[in-house]
């Protein structure tokens, strides 16, 4: 049988405007500023991707993704997505700063294939999850408003909540304190966007410890290169770390698992892709590290791909897949749905990410 081929390759805008912004140490989002890639094989099959840029995290835009992926478009025109290990590492080799363009396109190229075997990412990756469930992310918002938003989350049947600190310690500790009174039966996760020394990593834990606020994990503490600072925070405090800025590449999961830098490793396709990102899973279940499976602010679409993902591969102790309440205002239905803290029935989610566009 004739294999199938790619036609066609597309970059479109994808725009969503934020409620509230969206605010984190290394910056502040006002806007979803998406890019909706589509690829169309020979038979018209068409396969949809994602990328979700966050300039801070993967130095990209809106702009700089679109002319990554139509630059790609004739490297990619008559290639077969059964290649798909090859054209990853060929897209690599051309732009190999740009994570999430290159993400985009291989979901995108996964769900066509996937479609024409009427197979779906979940199964593809494993199938070994059924349902993962998530926690859901406070931003850097005043402490009654982390109370307001904390109280709701649990009574809407959260486990985890995840809070984000590293702009002012104070403060930081006053939003925690309100989480963990609001949502007293919830664990508390923190991700500090590198926005710490290691010495005020370490003193901010030793301070939570002290005040009675229970974390379970602390996540991205220092500068993504100050690995040996990493380390000191791992070894120095009684809370689990995670590296997430700090890996993108399995060659960085490999120098984290060989210094012990962390306790665990934070995934997300669109620092990673799909083929790395398997990769960096296999490298840190090997050296003993828990899996974390993050996103940046993608749609159901995006999301889709990582619940699939991580719920194919099984194994990830963190879940932090949880979409912002507007990205239901992108143009898709289908795909992996949340139901209260959990996304259910992943087996059933097909063809591909199980995803149709609503409008052009």
């Amino acid at each position: 049988m004739r294999k199938p081929t790619i036609n066609s390759v597309s970059a479109t805008a994808l725009n969503v405007k934020l409620d509230e912004p969206f605010e984190i140490a290394s910056g502040k989002k006002h806007n979803i500023e998406n890019v909706f890639v589509k690829v169309t094989l020979e038979d018209q099959t068409e396969g949809y991707g994602e990328a979700s840029p966050l300039e801070p995290i993967n130095g990209e835009n809106q702009e700089t993704v679109i002319a990554t992926v139509r630059s790609l478009s004739s490297f990619l025109k008559g290639k077969s997505p059964d290649e798909f290990d090859e054209i990853s590492d060929g897209m690599k080799s051309l732009f190999w700063a740009q994570t999430s363009a290159r993400a985009a396109v291989e979901i995108a190229l996964l769900d066509a294939l996937l479609k024409t075997r009427n197979g779906s990412l979940w199964d593809y990756y494993g199938g070994a999850e059924q349902s993962i469930c998530t926690d859901y992310t406070i931003s850097i918002v005043t402490p009654d408003e982390a109370f307001r938003q904390a109280k709701q989350l649990a009574e809407r049947g959260f486990e985890a909540i995840k809070t984000k600190v590293g702009t002012d310690g104070a403060r930081d500790l006053e939003r925690l304190k309100a989480v963990s009174e609001a949502a007293p039966d919830c664990s508390i996760n923190i991700d500090a966007n590198e926005g710490f020394t290691a010495r005020e990593a370490i003193d901010f834990a030793h301070k939570l410890e002290s005040e009675g606020v229970n974390i379970d994990l602390f996540e991205q503490p220092v500068k993504r290169y100050d690995l040996e600072g990493l380390k000191q925070v791992t070894e120095k405090i009684n809370i689990p770390v995670a590296a997430d800025e700090s890996v993108f590449f399995p060659s960085d999961a490999r120098r984290i698992a060989d210094m012990k830098a962390a306790d665990a490793i934070n995934i997300k396709l669109m620092k990673s892709g799909l083929k790395e990102g398997e990769e960096i899973a296999r490298i840190s279940k090997e050296a003993g590290l828990d899996l974390m499976v993050g996103c940046m602010l993608e749609s159901a679409l995006g999301m889709t791909a990582s619940v699939m993902f991580a719920a194919g591969l099984g194994g990830f102790r963190y879940v932090d897949l949880d979409p912002r309440e507007e990205v239901y205002k992108a143009p898709f239905s289908g795909g992996a749905k949340l139901r209260g803290n959990c996304y259910h029935d992943l087996d059933g989610v097909r063809p591909g990410l199980g995803i149709r566009v609503t409008e052009q």
